[in-house]
């Protein structure tokens, strides 16, 4: 029996998973290939909260938050997903609700 490892993030930072790094759809049904590692892929990107610091009162996990271009970590993997930190400093966003990478959901 395998037993999944149980994280916790340090002071205010945030640990996240699901950020999108693959090809993507466009909301008019546009492939868009793999942009990481070129110019178009600078951009913010959204993350699944997985673990909040204990002096982080902004953030809950569960929550979706964007990350300013480039301010995570590289990630480990853990339970089969890529987890990575985010400072406190660099979350742009918060939706209680997943978003596209395309959308900053300030619409709904």
């Amino acid at each position: 029996m395998t037993e999944k490892l149980k994280i916790r993030a340090l002071s205010d930072h945030v640990l996240v998973t699901g950020m999108n790094f693959r090809e993507r759809i466009s909301r008019g049904g546009l492939v868009l290939l793999s942009d990481d590692k070129k110019s178009e892929g600078i951009r913010p990107r959204w993350g699944k909260v997985i673990a909040i610091g204990p002096d982080q009162h902004d953030i809950t996990v569960g929550q979706f938050i964007m990350v300013a271009h480039g301010r995570w970590t590289r990630g480990v993997e853990i339970n089969g997903e890529a987890v990575r930190r985010v400072d406190n400093n660099d979350i742009l966003l918060v939706s209680d609700k997943e978003r596209d990478d395309e959308t900053f959901g300030i619409s709904d």
